[in-house]
């Protein structure tokens, strides 16, 4: 049942993966756009300039869960290297649990005013010719940390099936240099 359970979330999550992948090179062509607006034809657009911040930063909120899921995440491996897979999996469930959900609830929490108050006061772009739906981008935050806590339950999961000797653990997924 978990292990069913695991490649459910798997599947989801890789799912907002592909999609942030396709985010991410809409995000080089919304660069590749302004760059060549700027300077070829010296004529530049306020919202094409929001356009790139907000897909940046919808990009890293959700492709944090996708490394998480991937086992791509930054961590300090000097020590987590020398330790058995066991404990490897302990590490990583007790980690997510006391440290990774409480800072992923806690910025739930915090940033659903900031959201409201931007839905509430119809906020838009302070700069003329900028984005409106200013809480379209903000409201990105709590939904990516919620899809952050779907991605650590997801990885507890794994490491409890590790635990259980059903699966083997995820290899760490490194640069290739």
């Amino acid at each position: 049942m978990l292990t069913k359970l695991e490649k459910v979330t798997d599947k989801f999550i890789d799912g907002v993966g592909y999609l942030t992948g396709i985010l991410m090179i809409w995000l080089i062509l919304n660069v590749a756009w302004d760059v060549m607006m700027r300077y070829v034809f010296h004529d530049s657009s306020i919202a094409m300039q929001e356009l790139e911040w907000h897909t940046f930063a919808v990009v890293m909120l959700y492709g944090t869960g996708y490394a998480l899921r991937h086992n791509a995440h930054v961590r300090v491996d000097f020590l987590y290297d020398r330790l058995s897979p066991r404990a490897q999996a302990w590490i990583n469930i007790l980690g997510t649990i006391f440290f990774l959900l409480p800072v992923a609830v806690l910025v739930i929490y915090g940033s659903w005013d900031f959201v409201m108050d931007s839905y509430t006061s119809h906020e838009i772009s302070d700069d003329p010719g900028g984005l409106p739906y200013r809480w379209v981008i903000k409201a990105q935050i709590p939904l990516a940390f919620a899809f952050l806590i779907l991605c650590a339950f997801n990885f507890i999961l794994h490491y409890v099936n590790v635990l259980r000797g059903v699966e083997d653990p995820l290899p760490i997924e490194e640069d290739e240099l």
